[in-house]
């Protein structure tokens, strides 16, 4: 099972850019931390314990003017522009060169397929870990992203990691994309631990997300635990009860397990919600049902999507609904469609499987026919047939046809004793009803 690689739009890539430059640029300047009380929470970018808010630095006003310049190009949506002035600055300063990288980077990673040009301007900026904690906890956390849509997984994971250990902050957003980038190394022993502090923090917020779950089903499912693959299915049914993959999904996995009696009762389940669209769903329910040992209702399944053209009107599906009838004992019905499997392509087992049930089904004229159109195509141990054609003649009274199947089919060595056995009392009613053979 496979998910989609994470991808950044446009817009969030270059989000925040415009609270971090809109005040006016100044010279390079800094600002007292206020006090706090001893036994204050932290708050804001870090939420490290004992962690105090550092000095606030600016850029220079030189680099200020050119920075104020291309973010003014930005809001007029010359992107292009933007980058092109800020990319003619030169700071000497270390702060103003992070600031411009990090600016720089924003907008580079907004255009389409300069994911990896962005990245350097990005990872330049954090390097020094001169930014505002603000700034610089945003950038670890974009690098992740970006990480993410340029498919540099173990690039993602160490981003993650150190946007976590700089704020000390938990986000359910970036446990589960830390977990897929997991999931994309094939690490999928370390998928399910992290997926589950995405689920905890979602919880908590009381915003349930799928995401997580399917990592964690994905990741199971590839390292073969399947056991844990259905627990982790029948959370998203609970969870997601109107989504009709996860239906479907969690009654494969109960046939993967070998638990049919829930595999069963799950797509049964779907089926009446209506969740079962494709052909090959309805294909699958129909083998539970004949499997749990209600082959008339699997015969009644595909039947009905036969009829309504969802399942192909070939042989193949004539003789398995023909198969469902003969195992559900419904002889006519199992003969009626062991017919149209003949019509279909003239095979003369469908036709000896029709007259069989047919003489079964007491229809001896009906069972004549459809042997006898068996015996024209080359059915194979005809002898058999011709027994069969003696009884359905015997009992409406054709004992002269009766007698020379009889004489036929007595030639097969498997056969000679029951014919034998049956070649006087052919004679017998024969002579009482005054018929000469």
């Amino acid at each position: 099972m496979k998910l989609r690689t994470f991808k950044m739009s446009a817009v969030a890539l270059v989000m925040g850019i415009g609270a971090a430059i809109a005040a006016p640029m100044a010279a390079a300047q800094e600002s007292a931390p206020a006090a706090k009380p001893a036994a204050a929470k932290p708050s804001g970018p870090v939420l490290c314990p004992g962690y105090v808010k550092g000095k606030t630095t600016l850029v220079g006003e030189r680099t200020g003017k050119k920075v104020q310049a291309a973010f003014e190009a930005y809001n007029e949506d010359r992107v292009q522009e933007a980058i092109d002035i800020l990319k003619e600055v030169d700071p000497s300063d270390d702060f103003d060169k992070a600031y411009v990288n990090r600016f720089l980077g924003n907008l580079i990673a907004s255009q389409e397929g300069k994911g990896a040009e962005a990245f350097g301007y990005l990872q330049s900026a954090v390097q020094t870990k001169v930014l505002n904690d603000l700034e610089h906890a945003g950038t670890l956390k974009l690098l992740g992203d970006l990480s993410m849509q340029e498919q540099k997984f173990d690039e993602a994971v160490k981003y993650y990691d150190k946007w976590m250990d700089f704020t000390c902050k938990e986000d359910a957003q970036v446990y589960t994309r830390k977990a897929q980038a997991l999931y994309e190394q094939k690490k999928f022993s370390q998928v399910a631990a992290t997926a589950d502090k995405a689920i905890k923090l979602n919880s908590e917020a009381g915003k349930p997300d799928k995401n997580p779950y399917l990592l964690k089903l994905s990741a199971f499912f590839e390292d073969k635990k399947y056991p844990e693959t259905v627990s982790v299915a029948e959370v998203l049914v609970n969870m997601f009860p109107e989504n009709p993959t996860y239906w479907v999904q969690l009654g494969s996995f109960y046939m993967m397990v070998e638990r049919f009696d829930k595999a069963v009762q799950t797509l049964d389940i779907a089926y009446t919600a209506g969740y079962l669209e494709k052909d090959s769903q309805i294909k699958q329910l129909a083998s539970l049902y004949a499997n749990a040992g209600d082959p008339h209702k699997s015969a009644e399944l595909l039947s009905k999507y036969v009829k309504s053209g969802l399942l192909k009107k070939d042989a193949e599906m004539y003789a398995n609904i023909a198969n469902s009838y003969h195992q559900a004992k419904d002889y006519k019905d199992a003969a009626s469609y062991y017919g149209k499997a003949a019509e279909a392509d003239s095979d003369p087992e469908y036709y000896r499987k029709q007259g069989t049930l047919l003489l079964v089904a007491e229809d001896y004229k009906g069972a004549i026919k459809a042997l006898n159109n068996a015996l024209e195509r080359g059915a194979e141990d005809p002898a058999k047939i011709h027994f069969s054609l003696m009884e359905a003649n015997f009992y409406i009274g054709n004992y002269k046809a009766a007698y020379d199947h009889i004489q036929i089919a007595k030639k097969d060595k498997s056969l000679r004793r029951n014919a034998m056995a049956w070649e006087p009392y052919i004679k017998d009613k024969a002579k009482n009803r005054g018929i000469k053979i």
